[in-house]
């Protein structure tokens, strides 16, 4: 990803969610230098997932697939080749938040290995005002 591709991006983020990130986030990450890949379907980008890595961590900041592009494994892929990249960087273990209010993206964290390790109290605004995040992690072994 980089900074000429925020408009296919935030179109994708407007799309995904309800209280999207804004372009000076994403500006921020590119910036900074983290990691950042974009999914793509024909010349149209349907995803993208922005990582931060230091020391043998990572932090799976976001991943997301278009909502219209959903249920056809692109974010199993996305995922998948976010933990490769990961791993290829030199990190031993993987964070990420996720909202208990989005249970397709839980249960597919948790198919990847992710367990829940505790929570964030009101971490995510909502139409209720916030909401808790539920914080996951898991380990990448040497052979994956």
């Amino acid at each position: 990803m980089r900074e000429d591709d925020l408009d296919a991006v935030m179109a994708v983020e407007r799309r995904a969610y309800p209280f999207p990130w804004t372009p000076g986030i994403f500006r921020d990450c590119i910036r900074a230098g983290y990691p950042a890949w974009l999914l793509y379907e024909g010349a149209e980008v349907i995803g993208y997932a922005v990582l931060s890595i230091a020391a043998d961590e990572a932090h799976l900041l976001n991943l997301c697939v278009d909502p219209a592009a959903q249920g056809r494994g692109h974010g199993r892929r996305l995922l998948k080749t976010v933990l490769r990249l990961a791993q290829g960087h030199g990190a031993q273990r993987v964070f990420l938040e996720v909202r208990p209010s989005n249970p397709v993206a839980v249960a597919l964290y948790h198919d990847h290995g992710f367990n829940e390790i505790g929570r964030r109290p009101r971490y995510y605004p909502s139409a209720d005002g916030r909401e808790d995040a539920i914080v996951m992690a898991m380990e990448l072994l040497a052979d994956e």
